[in-house]
Parts: structure tokens; C-alpha cells; sequence
């Protein structure tokens, strides 16, 4: 899945905000998180959903830091020689 350019660094935050709240504060715990415990999270919107699943991809590919600052095309575009 491809990372949206509309998921802003603010939304990002928000999002894990909530998840923090709800008790997931690790990467660990978050990778972990299912479907059935995401719906459990007050507020969650879809939009959360989307973001918590890219959070969810970027960590399994150890770019978290880059993905909340929005480098999300970075290794696409070393790999293509750019």
C-alpha cells in the first residue's frame, strides 16, 4: 500500500496519540495490534485505520522515522537510481 501524500505529520501524530491512550506504546505493540483491538480504540475514525496500517507497514520496514516526516518516497527513488 502505498504511503498517501494527505496523511499529514499532525494526523500522524493524532493518531498515535490515541494509540498511546489506548495503551499501545511500543513498536512491538503495535505491529501486534489487530483489527478487532484497532475498532476498540475510541474515536477511530477510517482514516486513523489507514494511517495505523501504513504505521504498521513502515515499522516492519524500519522506516518509521522517515515515513512521520514524509520522506516516504526516499529508498523508492534510490532503487530507480534517482
Amino acid at each position: 500500500m502505498a504511503v498517501r501524500k494527505t496523511d499529514t505529520l499532525q494526523q500522524k501524530v493524532k493518531v498515535l496519540a490515541k494509540l498511546y491512550d489506548s495503551g499501545y506504546k511500543t513498536e512491538k505493540d503495535l505491529k501486534a495490534l489487530s483489527l478487532q483491538n484497532i475498532l476498540k480504540i475510541p474515536d477511530i475514525t477510517v482514516s486513523d485505520m489507514t494511517v495505523i496500517t501504513e504505521l504498521q507497514e513502515q515499522i516492519t520496514k524500519n522506516r518509521l522515522f522517515s515515513y512521520l516526516g514524509g520522506a516516504d518516497d526516499e529508498q523508492q527513488t534510490e532503487q530507480n537510481g534517482g
